[in-house]
């Protein structure tokens, strides 16, 4: 069926016409491949993205592969594979100015890496962590320094979901495994294999120039020159926020997970991801920001989600939108994608805003995938 983008080409446009968004990028892949693809204002096709958070999925799939191969297993501690991980210690609470430290309750495992419920949270997010990295000047994640992995757990492993530097933990293990730094591996057995030509952690002086700058929403809705973005030269590739690539790249990753794994993973390792890992523990009603330049709160949608292997998941079907089971994620920088395998069809919006979770941008994601879904039949509440 040929697919008739112009409703999105309309709302992509009309966005930043009137001055809400710099620059933006829409694509829609199925089984077979790109169904659509439209970028306005600044975006080009082949314009390069942090993905940020986006990389935490391709990351997650690396370490999956390794557990098909048998070298570690998903409830294997971390500690067995990355030594320096038993150092760490949950951050109780603060006697006066001085941070109260003790021994987590249990060993966080590989799942719970994946899950968000290793007990590790984000600066940015977490009162406790935003209070302790003020008090001891410890550096947080996106500064690009391989010390801020050291700070304390917020939580007892296996207890909370909570949002944080859990990928970041399970890109070390792929790097401690393999003998590889992240990047090589994901050359070799994700990105070569899927064709994602421009995928990278350090991009060349001319990615660079296809990258899209980074605007910060103002009062007034208006639009400046961000003061944060990635550094440049890291010290380490952060499985959590680190990668760089096209929005056509990361559809062919997508497009990987609509059909089985095909190429990179196999069907009962992607069937067995993309089911409800959380064992009951639930996801917040509210992401609380406590950095409101680099995300807003982020609340919930009043249906019923978990988290698989790497992936927030949709557990019931969503009138005129996605199906249950619906895998997806987004990135700080108000990027965003699904893969609905049961439709077989994806979607990826990107643009590279703060705060995150943008009225405009969401409002624009939501159009978006209300008309794919007019396109290829929506799923339609139960009489």
């Amino acid at each position: 069926m040929a697919f008739d983008g112009s409703a999105i080409r309309t709302l992509l446009d009309r966005a930043v016409s009137n001055g809400a968004i710099h620059g933006i990028s829409a694509l829609v892949v199925d089984r077979d491949g790109q169904r659509f693809h439209h970028a306005a204002g600044e975006a080009r096709p082949g314009t390069m993205f942090r993905n940020a958070s986006m990389t935490k999925a391709v990351a997650t799939t690396a370490a999956l592969q390794l557990v098909e191969q048998g070298r570690f297993k998903l409830d294997d501690p971390i500690e067995s594979i990355v030594p320096e991980f038993a150092r760490l210690q949950v951050l109780d609470g603060f006697d006066g100015d001085r941070p109260r430290l003790r021994a987590p309750t249990s060993k966080a495992t590989v799942r719970q890496l994946m899950t968000h419920s290793a007990g590790l949270g984000y600066f940015f997010l977490n009162e406790k962590l935003a209070r302790y990295h003020e008090l001891t000047g410890e550096p947080h994640a996106l500064t690009g320094l391989k010390a801020s992995l050291s700070v304390p757990m917020v939580n007892d492993p296996g207890t909370t979901w909570e949002y944080g530097v859990n990928t970041d933990w399970l890109g070390l293990i792929v790097e401690r495994i393999t003998d590889s730094s992240l990047g090589n591996y994901l050359r070799r057995h994700v990105y070569e294999p899927l064709g994602m030509k421009d995928s990278t952690f350090q991009p060349t002086s001319e990615q660079r120039d296809r990258l899209l700058r980074v605007a910060q929403r103002q009062p007034g809705n208006t639009l400046s020159a961000s003061p944060l973005d990635l550094p440049p030269t890291p010290e380490w590739e952060a499985a959590g926020h680190g990668s760089y690539g096209t929005i056509e790249d990361y559809g062919r990753f997508v497009q990987a997970w609509l059909n089985d794994g095909q190429g990179i993973l196999k069907p009962t390792t992607v069937q067995m991801a993309l089911q409800d890992h959380l064992g009951g523990i639930k996801l917040p009603e509210m992401l609380k920001s406590q950095m409101p330049i680099l995300s807003n709160d982020v609340p919930a949608l009043p249906v019923r989600q978990s988290w698989g292997l790497g992936f927030h998941l949709t557990l019931e079907n969503l009138p005129g939108m996605r199906s249950a089971g619906t895998a997806d994620w987004a990135g700080v920088f108000n990027s965003y994608y699904w893969i609905d395998r049961q439709k077989g069809i994806g979607g990826v919006l990107m643009t590279q805003l703060l705060p995150f979770f943008d009225q405009a941008v969401i409002e624009t994601l939501i159009g978006f995938e209300g008309a794919v879904y007019q396109q290829v039949g929506a799923v339609v509440p139960a009489a």
